[in-house]
């Protein structure tokens, strides 16, 4: 809660930038919060005001040693963790579609062409880079962004600050977690996977029929294109698979942030 009054203004800035660590580390892993081309200014004012927001909902009493003890480092860690923790798994959720991205581009030949990825800041094939594009505007659409941040905020009714301590069960269910979205990336990629195997297929009772057909010179631009009318056709089916895939993220963070 907020002290009225100046004489405790310094204990006040005190608990904010506290209560700002576990939004903060949780915008690092992200999606769209945390991409590389998110200023850090951005970042730390949208902590400080979920600090804010999160002081008056709870109350916590900071460790009264001093800086550098060993209640003061145990106190930052159990935030940092459980911030990561809600982070990484909206960021699991996003990026199934990644895993997507790489099975399509591979399977079309497209593996070789690939851009920067202004999220990550790494290179990514084309069809990846889309997927991704695709997926911003679908966590955008239904408001996963703040989805998060409500989930954040409410995470500190349950685990207030000193309290948050995640478990080793609980961390082993975020990477068994992860093994489940692997799931979901393939079953994103599987209508486009679906109909460039049937091409290859194609292509194959070709080269057995004509063998003087040059397949590389035909199997490449039809296998492209192919793809691309795939992707186009199948796109209301994969939306649906990366809302599903969001979706999940988002319930395994609200689950985290109530302690399970």
């Amino acid at each position: 809660m907020i002290i009225p009054g100046f004489s405790e203004i310094e204990g006040q800035m005190w608990m904010w930038m506290m209560a700002m660590i576990r939004p903060g580390a949780a915008m690092i892993v992200t999606p769209v919060f945390g991409a590389a081309n998110v200023p850090v200014q951005i970042r730390i004012i949208l902590a400080f005001m979920i600090g804010m927001v999160a002081t008056n909902s709870v109350s916590f009493d900071l460790p009264t040693d001093s800086a550098i003890s060993l209640s003061n480092i145990i106190f930052v860690m159990g935030e940092v963790l459980l911030g990561l923790a809600i982070g990484f798994s909206l960021q699991l959720g996003y990026a199934s579609v990644l895993i997507a991205g790489e099975t399509i581009s591979n399977s079309m030949g497209l593996g070789f062409a690939s851009m920067a990825d202004p999220q990550t800041g790494q290179s990514t094939p084309v069809i990846g880079q889309f997927l991704t594009i695709f997926a911003t505007l679908l966590l955008l659409a239904i408001d996963g962004h703040l989805m998060l941040l409500a989930t954040i905020v409410e995470s500190y009714a349950a685990l207030p600050p000193g309290f948050a301590f995640l478990g080793a069960d609980i961390l082993f269910g975020i990477v068994k977690f992860g093994g489940t979205l692997f799931t979901m990336g393939v079953l994103i990629a599987l209508p486009v996977g679906g109909a460039l195997i049937l091409i290859q297929f194609i292509m194959g009772f070709l080269a057995r029929t004509a063998p003087a057909l040059n397949l590389f010179a035909v199997g490449i631009p039809v296998t492209i294109t192919a793809g691309l009318v795939a992707l186009a056709v199948t796109a209301p089916i994969m939306a649906d698979t990366i809302i599903q895939s969001i979706g999940m993220g988002l319930d395994k963070a609200a689950m985290l942030s109530g302690g399970g």
